[in-house]
Parts: structure tokens; sequence; C-alpha cells
């Protein structure tokens, strides 16, 4: 199943698209959003695959809230407006359906999605072998040993994951965050968002439920990772 979310903030149009969602069986709709702050505060909780969001809304438009992610879902363009066809893929999104919206057009675009998907699980993820002490792991076709005392963060990116370091650039490696979460020793890394692992050594900022590292890069914390952060926080700092 696909996990999707339907933005809009138009009733009625919302309404639409996410009854088409229900009757695609491979499509899972996770929340209705009327806007872009709400699918914001859903994302950070849920683990998202595809967004189908109108461009046109108040406060921030789609457009701009797709650029702001770090790590963007698959997309759905949504829209009344042909003259944002040639933004919206420069964006990468999958597809851009304009208003009224058939359900058949819409089909397309979810089995243009299904097909990604399918492609992404049908490749062969590299592996990541680790030991008390480092890790190993695949890229750019090099076997490289991490010292797990020199990780930061690990960032989610789509299929991939970068493992940032301490002492030097960072390492990216086709990887899911899941699959290095189960590996890592659970007394010195924890996930703290559904994109990022923290080596808890590592953080020493922590400024409104996010860590500061480096002075400018902030990782939040999310509410489904909270309570566990949390504790961690309440042993180990006075």
């Amino acid at each position: 199943m696909i996990r999707c979310i339907a933005i809009d903030d138009e009733p009625l149009a919302v309404k639409k698209i996410a009854g088409y969602i229900q009757k695609v069986p491979f499509l899972e709709l996770v929340a209705e959003c009327r806007s872009a702050a709400e699918a914001m505060s859903i994302m950070d909780s849920n683990d998202i695959q595809l967004l189908f969001i109108d461009i046109n809304m108040p406060d921030i438009s789609g457009m701009e809230f797709v650029k702001s992610l770090a790590n963007k879902p698959y997309i759905v363009f949504t829209t009344a407006y042909s003259e944002y066809a040639v933004e919206g893929f420069e964006v990468e999104a999958t597809d851009y359906l304009l208003k009224p919206i058939t359900f058949s057009n819409f089909l397309k675009a979810a089995n243009k999605v299904k097909n990604l998907v399918d492609l992404s699980a049908n490749n062969p993820k590299e592996s990541v072998k680790t030991t008390a002490n480092h890790l190993f792991v695949k890229s750019d076709y090099k076997l490289i040993r991490i010292e797990l005392a020199d990780i930061k963060y690990i960032e989610s990116q789509h299929e991939y994951i970068k493992i940032h370091l301490v002492n030097s650039n960072p390492v990216l490696t086709q990887l899911s965050l899941k699959s290095i979460e189960e590996q890592l020793p659970s007394d010195r890394f924890m996930r703290v968002h559904r994109s990022f692992i923290v080596s808890l050594a590592k953080v020493s900022v922590i400024e409104r439920n996010r860590i500061i590292f480096d002075g400018n890069i902030y990782i939040p914390v999310s509410e489904q990772y909270k309570e566990k952060f949390q504790e961690y926080i309440d042993r180990n700092f006075v």
C-alpha cells in the first residue's frame, strides 16, 4: 500500500481526491488536509509516500511547500492552472493533474507512482554490515568503513540515506532509514523523526523540540518520538 495525503484548501476538491484515493486498491488515505501546515503535522508522525497537493493555497502554496521539504515523497500536483506545469516538473513531481480531475486521469497518475515504487522495491538494496565500533556500507561501487563514533546524524532521502560525519563529507548509500536503524546500537543512536536518526553522544544543543548541530542545522523531534527522546534527556541532562 502507498500511504498518501490529499491536500487542498477547497473542501469539495479535497473530498473528491480523497474519494478517488479510496477507490484505488494500492493507495491508503492517511489524511485529508486543508493546508500545508496541517499536512506537515501529519508527515511529522507518519511515513507518507505520496502527496496529492493543490498549488494555489493561502499562506503557503503547494509549490512552496514541496520546495521546502528536505525529503520529498512522490508528488502529484492538482491545480486549475496549466502555467504551473513546467515548475511542477522542475521540483520532480511525478505528475500534474488539471482540474476538473477525472478518475481515469487520477488513476493514470496513481499508476505512475506505483510503477516507480515497484521499480524501487525490485532494485537490490545495498547491504550494511555493523560491528561494535564501525559499519561498512556500499557507496559509488566502493565499500566504505565508517566509525560509529564519527556519525553525527543520518538523514533519509527517498531510497537513500545520507550519513553525516564529524570530520569528513557525508556518505550516500542506498538503504532505508529503517534498515540501518535496526543495525545500530539503540543505546548510542535514536530515531527522532521519520527522516532522521541522531547519534546521542553528539547531541549537545536542544531548542524547542529541535536538535541543533553545528549551530545552523536543525533536526526536528516529531511527536511520534518525543516521549522516548525526552526520557533520554531526563536521564542524561541536568
